[in-house]
């Protein structure tokens, strides 16, 4: 019996401003103008830790830096700029996240810590996010 291959886990992610969502609310500014992104191809790497995104789309959606941190990567320790925040939207769950910023040629990463407050887990056979079966699928946030 073969072993289907494993391979990458793409998802269609909404990021949008947070800040812009505050000011939509009070009716300071229209729902139009809400700064957002939506990407086809959001690489789900539970070995990265948050959400990071190339720099222009950082861009896109005028999110102001916050600091640096020291980061590791494949190629070694690095600087990166920090930003914050946004609200991800994936397959209806959303999550208030902070933004790491990649180079322009990097596909936008969603790390670990928005995987587990969405409570998806990564199904490797099929490819895909499931809701996490610990909880019967429903999001769950866990406080104990």
């Amino acid at each position: 019996m073969e072993t289907p291959a494993m391979g990458k886990v793409l998802v269609t992610a909404l990021v949008e401003n947070a800040e812009d969502l505050m000011l939509a609310r009070k009716g300071m500014i229209p729902s139009e103008q809400i700064r957002r992104v939506e990407v086809h191809d959001a690489l789900v790497d539970t070995g990265a830790t948050g959400l990071c995104m190339p720099k222009r789309l950082i861009e896109q959606l005028g999110l102001q830096p916050s600091g640096t941190r020291r980061v590791r990567t494949s190629a070694g320790p690095r600087t990166a700029q920090l930003y914050r925040s946004v609200v991800l939207t994936i397959m209806g769950r959303d999550c208030l996240s902070d933004v790491t910023e990649l180079p322009d040629d990097c596909p936008v990463l969603i790390g670990q810590v928005p995987l587990e407050v969405l409570d998806f887990v990564v199904d490797p056979v099929a490819q895909c996010l499931i809701g996490n079966p610990a909880h019967g699928g429903e999001q769950i946030i866990e406080i104990y």
